[in-house]
């Protein structure tokens, strides 16, 4: 069984770090209030917990 995470970002990337806007990127997300499906894995959970001020995470 593959667990899934559902991730929303929530808070603009603008006048972010580029370390955090790259992580955005590398995510998948490309808007505001867009929402992707990932796989929980440990390195998506690293991502997201570097920028998890401008996620929502629903499971």
């Amino acid at each position: 069984m593959n667990a899934k995470l559902q991730v929303t970002l929530v808070k603009s990337t603008i006048g972010k770090p580029k370390k955090h806007r790259d992580i955005v990127a590398g995510l998948g997300l490309r808007g505001l209030n867009k929402t992707v499906e990932l796989s929980d894995t440990p390195e998506i959970r690293g991502m997201i917990a570097k920028i998890n001020h401008m996620l929502k995470i629903a499971p």
